[in-house]
C-alpha cells in the first residue's frame, strides 16, 4: 500500500512538474509577440506575392534560428523555395447578343495564358437556378474542367458582388498547366439567355516565388520517422475598405495556427526528448489553393510521417466551451483517441468536428497528406458557421481570446507526448482513389 502511494505521489509530482515547465516555455507574453507580429498592419495581411508575406516569412525565419532549429534534409535555410505562374487578367471584353458586358457585371477565372478567346464553339452555356443556393452551384462550376460562360440572375447581386473579388483574383499555376485546355469561366450578372456570345481575355504571366518556412528537430532512436506541426501564415493580403481598414489582418485565420506550431517547436526543443523528428512548417498559399502544403508533400516519403497536427483557427472558445477543441477527421484513425488519452486529467477535451457539411478536413493543409494515408488531422476551435470576421478585416488581433490560444497550444503539447516520443503511432488513414 505504501508503495502505491509513493508512486501516485511521484506521478502527480511529475504532472506538477510537467505543468510548470510548459508555462515556463510557453507564456503569454511570448505567445502575444508572435501572433501580434504576425497579424500587425506592418504586415499588410500576408497576402501571397506581396512584399508582406515575405516580411512574415523572415520573423518566423528569425524564430526558428533563435530556438535553434534545424533546416530541413537538402535546404540550405528555413525557406523551402518554389515557383508558380500568376496570370493576371488586365483586360476582357466580353459581348453577349451584341452588348457588350459592363466590368461591374463581370467575374473572370481561370485564365492560363496571355491570351483567350472564347465563344459558344468552346464554352459551354449554365444558368444559375434562382431556386438553388447560389454557393453551391458556385463551387459545383468551380469544380468544373471545361471552360463556361455562367448567367446570373440579379437576384444574386449581393453574392455576386461578394464573391467578385476572390472570383477576379489572379490564377497561380504550375508551368505544366500553362496554355493547357482551359477551363475558363466567366460570369455575368443581370443575363439569363444568350444567342450569340464573345469573349476577348488579356493577360499578364510573371514567374513568382513562393515559400514555406521550415525546420526541424532531430529524432534519437526513430529519426527516420516524422511528425510535423503545421500552420499556415498567408493570409488574403489588402481587400475592400469596410470603415476604412482595407487590410485582412488574418489574426485568427491563421495566425493562431502559426503561432501554435513556433511556440511548440520553443516547447519540444527544450525538452529535448523526441525519439521522432519533429518538423515544423508555416505553410505559403493556403488561401489561394494550398500550394505550399502540396510542394511540401511532394518532398516526403508520406509513408515515413507518422502524423501531422495541422493548426487552423484557434482564437477563440469552440462550440463545446472552454478548454475544447475539435479535430476535423476524427474518425478517420485513431489520432483523437490518442490525444484524448494523454489529456486524461486534465480539463482540456478534444472533439469530432461538429461541421461535417463544411468539408473542413479537405480544406486545410493537412489534406495533401492524409489523401496519401498520413493521420494528419486539423485542429481548431473556430465556430465556422457562424463566424463573421472570417475573411474580414475584423479578424484582428484584438478579437482573439489569448487564454483560449494559450490552453490550446498547451493541450496539443501534452497530447502529442506519446506520439513524440515514439510509443504511440495513429492508424493510417485510407488513401484516397484518385
Amino acid at each position: 500500500m505504501k508503495k502505491i502511494f509513493l508512486l501516485f505521489v511521484g506521478s502527480a509530482l511529475a504532472f506538477q512538474v510537467g505543468a510548470q515547465t510548459i508555462d515556463k516555455i510557453i507564456t503569454r507574453e511570448y505567445t502575444d509577440h508572435l501572433i501580434k507580429t504576425l497579424s500587425s498592419d506592418d504586415m499588410q495581411g500576408r497576402g501571397t506575392f506581396t512584399p508582406g508575406i515575405d516580411k512574415a516569412a523572415s520573423f518566423i525565419e528569425a524564430e526558428f534560428k533563435m530556438i535553434g532549429l534545424k533546416p530541413l534534409s537538402g535546404e540550405n535555410s528555413f525557406r523551402q523555395t518554389f515557383y508558380k505562374y500568376q496570370v493576371t487578367v488586365n483586360k476582357s471584353i466580353v459581348k453577349i447578343d451584341g452588348d457588350e458586358v459592363a466590368e461591374d457585371n463581370l467575374m473572370v477565372s481561370g485564365v492560363n495564358n496571355e491570351k483567350v478567346n472564347l465563344d459558344l464553339t468552346n464554352t459551354t452555356v449554365v444558368n444559375f437556378d434562382n431556386d438553388k443556393p447560389f454557393v453551391a452551384q458556385l463551387r459545383a462550376v468551380m469544380a468544373s474542367k471545361s471552360s463556361q460562360l455562367i448567367l446570373v440572375d440579379v437576384k444574386f447581386a449581393e453574392y455576386f458582388n461578394r464573391y467578385k473579388p476572390y472570383i477576379n483574383k489572379p490564377s497561380t499555376l504550375d508551368e505544366k498547366d500553362m496554355n493547357a485546355k482551359g477551363d475558363v469561366k466567366i460570369f455575368v450578372l443581370g443575363k439569363t439567355e444568350v444567342n450569340n456570345f464573345s469573349a476577348e481575355i488579356n493577360s499578364t504571366v510573371d514567374k513568382m516565388p513562393l515559400f514555406n518556412v521550415a525546420g526541424m528537430i532531430p529524432g534519437k532512436s526513430k529519426a527516420k520517422e516524422f511528425v510535423i506541426f503545421s500552420g499556415h501564415y498567408d493570409h488574403l493580403g489588402i481587400i475592400k475598405s469596410v470603415d476604412g481598414d482595407s487590410i485582412a489582418n488574418g489574426a485568427d485565420d491563421d495566425a493562431s495556427g502559426t503561432t501554435a506550431m513556433i511556440a511548440l517547436a520553443k516547447y519540444y526543443k527544450a525538452k529535448n526528448n523526441n525519439e521522432r523528428t519533429l518538423i515544423f512548417v508555416a505553410f505559403t498559399a493556403e488561401e489561394i489553393g494550398g500550394f505550399g502544403a502540396k510542394y511540401f508533400s511532394e518532398k516526403l516519403n508520406p509513408d515515413e510521417v507518422v502524423a501531422m497536427f495541422n493548426i487552423e483557427m484557434i482564437g477563440k472558445d469552440s462550440k463545446f466551451g472552454k478548454n475544447t477543441a475539435f479535430i476535423t477527421g476524427y474518425d478517420r484513425s485513431n489520432f483523437g483517441e490518442i490525444l484524448q488519452k494523454n489529456l486524461k486529467g486534465t480539463a482540456f477535451t478534444f472533439h469530432p468536428d461538429p461541421y461535417p457539411d463544411q468539408n473542413l478536413f479537405y480544406r486545410s493543409d493537412n489534406a495533401t497528406l492524409a489523401a496519401l494515408g498520413v493521420p494528419a488531422h486539423t485542429i481548431s476551435t473556430d465556430q465556422i458557421d457562424i463566424d463573421k470576421l472570417y475573411h474580414s478585416v475584423k479578424d484582428e488581433y484584438s478579437s482573439l481570446d489569448v487564454d483560449n490560444i494559450l490552453s490550446t497550444i498547451k493541450a496539443i503539447a501534452k497530447s502529442a507526448t506519446t506520439i513524440v516520443n515514439g510509443t504511440d503511432t495513429p492508424t493510417r488513414i485510407p488513401k484516397l482513389e484518385k
